[in-house]
């Protein structure tokens, strides 16, 4: 009787809570956090299905993302009353989302006008390429002087002039004035404050950064990239800070709540994991795979492939700090690839076991470019290739070169970032869904030949949110100064092989990786199901015409003899 009456009467005691939705590529999660102590008192996750409706095609639907966002709020406050603690001392909400991902509803009816486009979607490959076509010198990095990223089929802006190209829908609403753009946080922003009762139409510069409509010095959409695209400014959400209160939640046990905190999820995992000081930097492995170093409070640009990105800005008047980023768009996915499309594994948890059985690869290399390849070659005629393969490989060898792939792929930005920098990472602080295989982080700091620090709280991105919103003004139930932020423990992995012998598996890595380019180069002259025509293949045209010209030729050559 005793400790549960202690029990409840600490609960009393907890203070402010913050909460925050983190919505990924695979999965929407609600977490609720003790704003003094930083700790994770309750959540619940819903997994989001994915749809390929062609090959290179990935979608989701807004709805089934925004019902999963409801859902997991319901859950985790019926989860927090059973606590007995009072969901009232949920003081404020952030949002954390997937990047890139590019959707367009109606203003009037509330309804999305077409799927989401997904950020590794490929369609818009064909669209790139015209754009890179039209720039001086074919150079893909034409705009990075004013976006900080290349052209490519990663970003916003060329999913947004697809689906005005292609969806009907999209394209009559755009003309009829009834048509709003928005990242996902837009989207969730503006539904959980009322939707079309006056709910609020705007996104963070963190996920404003990666649409290549935005501005990186002047922090603001961008009338000239705009124009470039071809693309209305009044269908655009308006830019804000990412810590401020943008709105109050409209509807659910959380009515009156202020949401007052977003960040792109790889800026707030960033913040999550403390890293405000110039030089730190952080990994994050989900679907893909993301390493943001903070460069302060001016633009870096790379000359090795890297991103130039918003890391954050936490507070109207506060500075916007700047990230170097190198993405990788396949991590996590080559789990559920192996999982769901070779079903070699039942669950993701196997793949560990599978791997450790052999402790080696066998000379198996993966090159997952199954969205071709981004940082830092930005490639994306490149295409997934698994080579080295001998009548002795298995399907462990497979699982084991599968985790490596991640991790050859994470040294290979490490290394784009030390040479832009010039300082060496000393260790690499980690975290994300994938850092709870014990296995993938002693491969990784084995092929990096540098420690590798996970937290003891792998969820850093849902925590970034939670302290952007908590520390917004009008809320400031969360201090971010630096004394106030809570020591966090965390766990290194130490390297344990011999440095040569990582550097020559990290060689036959970038020998596979050659192999993978250059891939998908033609484009089919049809956009249907038909077979593709084998003159779509330029030099094959040439050389089945050239054929049937000699082949004519000879024959009356030998007509003429007879």
């Amino acid at each position: 009787m005793n400790g549960t009456m202690a029990a409840s009467s600490n609960r009393i005691m907890l203070g402010p809570l913050v909460a925050a939705i983190d919505q990924g590529t695979s999965s929407t999660r609600f977490l609720v956090f003790n704003a003094k102590t930083a700790e994770l008192l309750s959540h619940h996750q819903v997994e989001i299905k994915q749809s390929f409706p062609k090959e290179g095609w990935v979608e989701e639907d807004p709805k089934e993302i925004l019902q999963s966002v409801y859902e997991c709020m319901d859950r985790t406050c019926e989860k927090l009353t059973q606590l007995n603690i009072d969901i009232s001392n949920i003081k404020a909400i952030g949002v954390t989302n997937q990047r890139e991902t590019t959707l367009v509803w109606d203003k009037e009816t509330g309804e999305p006008l077409y799927n989401a486009i997904v950020w590794l979607d490929l369609r818009t490959q064909s669209t790139v390429e015209r754009l890179i076509n039209k720039t001086p010198g074919k150079n893909k990095n034409h705009l990075k002087h004013k976006t900080g990223l290349p052209i490519s089929t990663y970003f916003s802006a060329v999913k947004l002039r697809w689906l005005m190209d292609n969806v009907e829908k999209v394209h009559e609403a755009v003309l009829s004035h009834r048509a709003m753009f928005g990242t996902v946080d837009s989207w969730l922003i503006w539904c959980l404050t009322g939707g079309k009762k006056g709910g609020v139409h705007c996104t963070d510069v963190t996920n404003a950064s990666r649409t290549m409509l935005f501005n990186i010095h002047t922090m603001d959409w961008d009338p000239e990239l705009c124009k470039y695209f071809d693309i209305p400014m009044e269908i655009l959400p308006k830019v804000r800070s990412s810590s401020e209160i943008y709105g109050l939640m409209k509807s659910g046990p959380l009515t009156g709540v202020p949401i007052s905190g977003c960040l792109g999820d790889q800026s707030a995992a960033l913040v999550g994991q403390m890293c405000f000081k110039d030089g730190q930097a952080k990994n994050t492995y989900g679907t893909g795979c993301f390493l943001l170093k903070n460069v302060g409070t001016k633009p870096v640009m790379s000359d090795h492939g890297l991103l130039t990105t918003v890391a954050y800005k936490l507070g109207r008047d506060k500075p916007a700090c700047y990230a170097l980023e190198g993405s990788v768009a396949i991590a996590g996915a080559v789990v559920r690839w192996l999982k769901d499309n070779l079903g070699i594994i039942q669950t993701s948890t196997e793949l560990e076991k599978l791997a450790a059985d052999v402790g080696t690869s066998y000379g198996c290399y993966f090159v997952p470019a199954f969205s071709g390849l981004y940082a830092p070659y930005w490639e994306p005629s490149a295409r997934g290739i698994i080579c080295g393969l001998t009548q002795f490989t298995n399907r462990s060898h497979l699982a084991f070169a599968a985790l490596e792939a991640v991790c050859f792929q994470t040294r290979e930005i490490l290394d784009a970032m030390n040479q832009d920098s010039g300082i060496h990472l000393s260790q690499l602080q980690v975290d994300g869904g994938m850092t709870s295989n014990r296995l993938l982080m002693q491969l990784q700091a084995d092929i990096l030949c540098i420690p590798v620090v996970k937290p003891s709280m792998p969820e850093t991105t849902a925590l970034g949110a939670a302290m952007a919103a908590g520390a917004a003004e009008g809320v400031s139930v969360w201090s971010l100064n630096p004394e106030d932020l809570t020591e966090v423990t965390s766990e290194k992995f130490e390297p344990q092989i011999n440095p040569e012998e990582s550097e020559l598996r990290y060689a036959r890595w970038k020998k596979a990786v050659q192999r993978a380019m250059n891939w998908e180069t033609t484009e089919p002259v049809n956009n249907g199901d038909e077979e593709t025509s084998i003159f779509s293949s330029v030099p094959l045209g040439f050389y089945i015409l050239g054929s049937m010209f000699m082949l004519i030729g000879a024959k009356y050559i030998a007509a003429g003899q007879k």
